[in-house]
């Protein structure tokens, strides 16, 4: 009996398994590739969530097994359907507050995920940001117009009032190279970079980008980070680094 037992404990445990690992694959190499896994703390959630799934299912089947059991089809259907269950509403949760945008604002980067997108006037927006992409946040500025002060001042309201930020405003939303005097202007020498962070650290990661010549802080959820900057070429961002920016 306990060979059965452990036989479908092992079957079942191999077919979640490989379902944690498409999905790993897809949460760590696509909604929140390095690192923003990290920027986000979405890594400690969902490897508990899945821990929970994988271990989970296995062990009712294990309990429940018994090969001649008249309800053995029916009890391990319902495993199946309550494990897949669970899975599903951590998996679209963790789709859900997903990077979408990697927006600069005034003098930095924020990191706007998915479920923090002010959606009000969403139809006001560029039609190429009133959806948000599948596979990784994109670069975007938030442009207040200066034109315009009622609208303006109730851009300011509402970060003061409901703490929405014009990062979280796809309305708007313009492409990063209308801010690249800013970029120039606003970034921070990468020598500062040293003040708040381990030598050894900065060193080895500038070490693999020789054109780096300075920064812009990311404001994130989890662990706020670097935005490295080429100022040779403003509108380009050479990447986005595990260091501290304060």
């Amino acid at each position: 009996m306990f060979i059965y037992k452990l036989k479908a404990f092992g079957w079942h445990l191999v077919a979640s398994l490989l379902i944690a690992a498409v999905s790993l694959g897809i949460v760590f190499f696509v909604w929140y590739p390095q690192p923003l896994y990290q920027a986000t703390g979405v890594i400690k959630i969902f490897l508990i969530m899945l821990g929970i799934d994988i271990i989970l299912g296995p062990l009712l089947t294990f309990i429940v097994y018994k090969p001649k059991k008249r309800t053995l089809k029916f009890d391990l259907a319902v495993i199946v359907l309550i494990q897949l269950a669970a899975f599903a509403y951590g998996f679209y949760h963790v789709y859900d507050g997903r990077p979408a945008w990697i927006v600069y604002n005034v003098d930095r980067f924020d990191l706007v995920k998915n479920n923090e997108i002010d959606k009000r006037k969403l139809t006001e927006a560029l039609p190429t940001y009133q959806k948000v992409s599948q596979s990784g946040a994109r670069y975007v500025a938030a442009v207040i117009p200066k034109d315009d002060k009622e609208v303006s001042q109730q851009i300011l309201f509402d970060e003061i009032g409901y703490g929405i930020a014009p990062s979280q405003r796809p309305e708007l939303y313009q492409p990063l190279d209308t801010v690249a005097a800013l970029l120039v202007t606003k970034s921070k020498p990468i020598e500062e970079l040293y003040n708040y962070n381990d030598k050894s650290d900065v060193d080895n990661i500038l070490s693999k980008y020789p054109t780096v010549s300075s920064y812009l802080p990311l404001k994130a959820s989890a662990i706020n980070m670097v935005v490295l900057i080429d100022k040779a070429e403003a509108d380009k961002v050479v990447n986005i680094v595990n260091l501290r920016p304060w």
